[in-house]
């Protein structure tokens, strides 16, 4: 059977009898012709229609969709985008605890405001480039306060996955969220620590001096370091092995696995092994290395503003221009380029999934090696072309 064909229904005792009380009541008459299709599920649809041109018109354009791919239920796609929001969000098992909060975040303050109660198949691109727009200003009315690059973009990334939902299920053809306007994130410039500016800003950090230490030479994520316990410090090898960290939802902070699910061990410089030695010695593997002056789990936000802020001023660092905790992060890898290591050591060291991820942040680091590089060749043309020129064969 044909996926889509027409019937006329004037032999139908339903529409004799619909066609009758039109006659008395006034009401518009039924529709005789009738097109029924089954959609790319296999589930049958209708549609009725009182000429039969019309008809027609609508089993060509039917036909000319399903063959194509672009045929969308015309029922599915009037579902409003909170439900697909909501069927979108119970779906996102896969993610981490802190995206689940951010993602939710987005969700209940400023998508579903503004497009809850709209349908999947009213929403159009140009409405929704306005709304980045207001966002930007004032926050689209959420809460009043214009809101960073960054942040419409993660607004916008979560209108985007819901939208792409509604496609994938069917309900609309094509993502009007995709390829809309959005603000450009000022690129900030790095901030790199040398030797002595680091060993400044560690001594002035006090009793958290390791901690600097530790951040600036290992290149450990804040929530991976505040995480460090003593039984995963091992002062011989001189290691520290990366098994868990600290990260925070808009309720708590939490352990999980580190970023990119990587476990790894990170070498540690022999000066910071033998100071942490005392410190880890006869504690109780679990306890950790790093904590606030109540033995409490160490706070972004607490460590930054009551111990980090106020070191870089004795350190006399605060001309530097967007110095930040994770600054030490870039620090380490600076330090470790400049040791001579190579961009997987970098790769492994500070815990990327990619080592293109590495030469992406840091490439620029490394020496331009191609003069050393033919260098070596030269050398080494050299020395297999040596016997032959010793030997005076000219064979070829």
């Amino acid at each position: 059977m044909a996926r889509v064909w027409i019937e006329d229904r004037s032999s139908h005792s339903d529409y004799k009898q619909a066609l009758a009380q039109a006659k008395t009541s006034r009401k518009a008459a039924p529709g005789r012709w009738r097109v029924r299709w089954y959609d790319q599920f296999g589930k049958q649809k209708t549609q009725t229609f009182r000429r039969k041109p019309d008809a027609e018109e609508r089993q060509a354009a039917l036909t000319q969709q399903l063959a194509d791919g672009s045929y969308r239920d015309p029922s599915a796609a009037r579902v409003r985008l909170s439900e697909v929001a909501d069927e979108w969000f119970a779906a996102q098992h896969h993610l981490e605890r802190s995206s689940v909060g951010r993602y939710r975040e987005h969700l209940e303050l400023y998508v579903k405001p503004r497009w809850g109660s709209v349908r999947v198949n009213q929403l159009r691109r140009d409405d929704i480039e306005q709304w980045i727009g207001e966002l930007g200003r004032d926050g689209g009315g959420a809460r009043g306060d214009a809101l960073s690059p960054s942040a419409v973009r993660g607004i916008h990334r979560v209108l985007h996955m819901v939208l792409a939902r509604a496609v994938e299920t069917g309900r609309i053809a094509v993502n009007p969220a995709k390829g809309v306007s959005l603000p450009r994130v000022a690129s900030s410039e790095h901030v790199y620590l040398d030797y002595e500016q680091l060993d400044r800003l560690a001594e002035a950090a006090g009793t958290y001096r390791l901690l600097i230490y530790l951040l600036g030479f290992t290149g450990l994520r804040w929530g991976e370091a505040s995480a460090v316990r003593a039984g995963r410090v091992d002062v011989d090898a001189r290691r520290v092995h990366v098994v868990e960290a600290f990260a925070k939802d808009s309720a708590e902070t939490y352990l999980t696995d580190p970023k990119t699910h990587e476990r790894r061990t990170v070498p540690l410089p022999a000066f910071l092994a033998d100071e942490l030695r005392p410190v880890v010695s006869g504690q109780r593997s679990e306890t950790f290395v790093f904590t606030s002056r109540r033995g409490q789990p160490l706070r972004y936000a607490n460590f930054r503003s009551r111990v980090f802020a106020p070191a870089v001023r004795e350190a006399k660092l605060d001309h530097l221009d967007g110095l930040s905790l994770h600054s030490l992060r870039h620090t380490a890898a600076s330090l470790a380029i400049a040791a001579g290591a190579d961009v997987k050591v970098v790769q492994q060291m500070l815990g990327h999934k990619t080592a293109t991820m590495t030469l992406d942040t840091y490439g620029h680091l490394f020496p331009d090696r191609l003069d050393e590089v033919a260098d070596r060749m030269d050398a080494a043309r050299s020395r297999a072309l040596a016997p032959a020129d010793e030997t005076g064969d000219d064979s070829v």
